[in-house]
């Protein structure tokens, strides 16, 4: 397997726990060049694709988590062409020249809806033109158990296989969500206008940062803490959980010490959840049989499902989930450490607060009730102040 783009290797991970070997890895950035080094001492460590000439002769599987800052809605969406985004070109350039069994592309779900799906029909149209097979996914990453909804889109194709059978054959659903715990609820801090982010027994997506590339962990509301403990942050090692990683995962010399922990927060956010790719390794190793008859014609005007096939210019919708299992459900309080919540900031939290007195969504009103009292409490000027370390 070479890993390009591998940022701290939750791809490689997972494909690596489910039995695949790494034969190279490319990673531009210094700090996740460092959390590779660490984990995966003995892998050559390309440093820049755009200067890699060819893929190792003897690998099976190429992956390629391309930037997202393009695509991303907390980046700048300039689309496939952009600047970050853009270098997925390198990738079909290596292809030309390197026919490996497999190749797996790993994206934000924006690239959907993009400019109408302009990034998606790239994509298919340069995969196709070199004869591949094509099949893509829109998965949730609660599916492998993490409490995180995350949704990213995954893409494989092949010349020889059928990738279909990797991405398609399993399909367990949508679970109720009457079987997670309503101790804890997880929100963006930084929206309360036109969305929250809202998640029971889960935190949204972690994100590498705002759009200023300022850290942004979500906000989860426990009603059951004390006064002043309801509203808060996890820390960056409850995030690594949160995508699958172990504690520490990112702690590297490059990344110690940095106030805030910027870059580690960059790097989670960025990385691909560890069971996602553990679950993809798998029926790479072992497919299954997908059943095609659940499949319907793709109409050349209509926007891109959630889950679709093609091949030879021909292209199928798929009605699968988001959830191709059910793996054993970690409780978002089971996982965060409660010793390193931080409560949300008076700054945050009036924002926030502020921006949900204008807005026309609904709210939980226990939950704006607790907001409203931990904006008071936090507010430098009032003595009762809150401090960090307290759990439920």
């Amino acid at each position: 397997m070479a890993g390009l783009f591998a940022g701290v290797g939750g791809l490689e991970l997972g494909l690596k726990q489910a039995g695949l070997e790494t034969a190279m890895l490319c990673e531009v950035w210094n700090p996740a060049q460092a959390v590779l080094a660490k984990h995966f001492p003995d892998v050559p460590l390309e440093p820049d694709v755009q200067h890699l000439k060819a893929l190792p002769s003897d690998i099976d599987v190429v992956t390629a988590g391309f930037p997202c800052q393009d695509l991303s809605q907390a980046g700048r969406t300039a689309g496939i062409a952009g600047e970050q985004s853009g270098l997925v070109s390198h990738v079909f350039r290596l292809l030309r020249k390197h026919h490996p069994r497999w190749l797996v592309l790993e994206n934000v779900r924006n690239m959907l809806v993009l400019d109408k799906g302009k990034a998606m029909l790239h994509l298919v149209q340069e995969l196709e033109a070199l004869g591949y097979s094509w099949a893509y996914r829109l998965v949730d990453s609660r599916f492998t158990g993490v409490p995180q909804r995350r949704q990213r889109v995954l893409f494989v194709a092949s010349l020889s296989e059928d990738p279909r059978n990797v991405l398609l054959a399993d399909d367990a659903g949508e679970p109720d969500e009457q079987g997670h715990a309503a101790d804890a609820y997880g929100f963006y801090w930084t929206e309360g206008l036109t969305g929250v982010g809202w998640a029971r027994d889960a935190v949204p997506t972690v994100k590498g940062g705002s759009g200023l590339g300022i850290p942004s962990p979500p906000g989860i509301w426990i009603p059951g803490n004390p006064a002043g403990h309801r509203i808060v942050t996890p820390s960056i090692t409850d995030a690594e959980q949160l995508q699958g990683f172990e504690k520490d995962w990112t702690l590297a010399e490059a990344t110690a010490g940095q106030r805030g922990g910027r870059d580690r927060w960059k790097l989670v956010g960025n990385a691909v959840t560890v069971g996602v790719s553990q679950w993809l390794g798998r029926r790479l190793l072992s497919p299954g049989q997908y059943d095609e008859t659940e499949a319907s014609p793709i109409a050349d005007s209509a926007r891109w499902p959630t889950a679709a096939w093609g091949h030879g210019g021909k292209r199928w919708r798929s009605h699968v989930s988001m959830w191709p299992e059910h793996s054993k459900y970690t409780h978002l309080m089971d996982l965060v450490d409660p010793n390193g919540l931080t409560p949300l900031s008076h700054r945050a939290a009036a924002g926030f607060y502020s921006r949900t007195q204008r807005a026309r969504l609904k709210f939980n009103e226990e939950f704006l009730l607790d907001m409203k009292e931990h904006v008071e409490l936090m507010d430098p000027r009032n003595k009762a102040q809150a401090t960090v370390g307290v759990g439920r």
